[in-house]
């Protein structure tokens, strides 16, 4: 059988890490299943942003490490103006679902070369492309971490997943 292009160059990201990565970003889609847009204008008690704005600064995020394994530059001042993604589920699943496949698209043509000899140059340090990948994915975790405390405090259940994971 022959191999399609993507899959003859495919680099370890996508060939090696991006299936545990996808089952990390099913604990973010698990999360926003459960929510309504009630939900997302929801802040814990004292100096607590609101739920929603927690899901956009994820998203906000993801652009940021999507732009740097295109550029090899870390950017931290991209901010989305739409105060929608704070207040919408519909509209957050909708930008999450177009950040994945940026990210997708962003990680497949690099190199496995790439991979592991380029460095992301984050303002006064550097990662190599594949540990900005991981830390990439460790903003996942921490994202659930945070979520299933807003989903306690909204008296939501916890996903499963996120409680074997997270705790």
């Amino acid at each position: 059988m022959d191999a399609t292009p993507n899959q003859a160059t495919a680099n370890s990201i996508i060939t090696q890490h991006y299936p545990i990565y996808e089952q990390t970003k099913a604990m973010r889609d698990q999360i926003l299943a459960l929510l309504t847009d009630a939900d997302l204008r929801f802040a814990l008690p004292g100096a607590n942003v609101p739920f929603g704005v927690i899901c956009r600064e994820l998203g906000e995020a993801q652009h940021m490490y999507i732009q740097s394994f295109q550029t090899f530059t870390f950017d931290y001042t991209y901010r989305v103006d739409d105060p929608e993604l704070e207040t919408s589920v519909a509209k957050l699943k909708a930008w999450y679902a177009q950040l994945d496949a940026d990210l997708r698209a962003a990680l497949e043509p690099l190199s496995e070369a790439d991979v592991q000899g380029k460095l992301i140059d984050r303002g006064g340090f550097s990662l190599p492309v594949m540990i900005n990948f991981q830390v990439w994915r460790e903003a996942l975790l921490i994202f659930a971490a945070k979520s299933s405390l807003y989903l306690k405090a909204i008296e939501r259940p916890v996903p499963q997943q996120v409680q074997m994971w997270i705790g």
